[in-house]
């Protein structure tokens, strides 16, 4: 614990912070503020601990606001069903980094094993939802905001 305390001190003194050594995936999340809904979903779902792995991983968030527009009775269903909140999240993740300049039309498999079309016609898609924003960089990933939820096809 003193170990701590005095590199804690260390990085004040030096004008840096503790926090700019953690920024795995959920960490980014939750400093940006955009994806609380998302976060707690993760906690609910016990993912945690996949979202701090090593990656490299790109995450399709849908923003607070994508989670609001669904149905509350929906929203409620799926927050309250473990496994259910899985498959979804997961849906919205690929075990590589992509970034917005990496994106290219066709199929890509998602961690629940869905495949997903992503189209760039018209800006960037993800099974006709629009990704919106640059995306944020994280030690583990890349996070791209989303409009809307997806849900699995089965």
């Amino acid at each position: 614990m003193k170990h701590k305390v005095v590199f804690a001190a260390l990085l004040a003194a030096m004008g840096l912070s503790t926090s700019a050594f953690a920024d795995n995936l959920l960490e980014v999340m939750d400093t940006d503020g955009g994806f609380k809904t998302m976060l707690a979903a993760i906690k609910k779902a016990g993912l945690e601990d996949q979202f701090k792995s090593a990656g490299p991983m790109t995450v399709f968030a849908p923003t607070d606001f994508a989670f609001q527009a669904m149905p509350k009775d929906k929203l409620d269903k799926l927050m309250n069903d473990k496994e259910a909140l899985k498959k979804v999240l997961l849906l919205h993740v690929i075990n590589a980094k992509v970034t917005k300049a990496d994106v290219d039309a066709g199929k890509v498999k998602t961690m629940e094993g869905e495949n997903v079309s992503l189209s760039v016609n018209e800006g960037i898609k993800i099974d006709n939802v629009p990704v919106v924003g640059q995306g944020i960089n994280a030690d583990n990933g890349v996070i791209h905001a989303m409009t809307a939820v997806l849900l699995p096809k089965s």
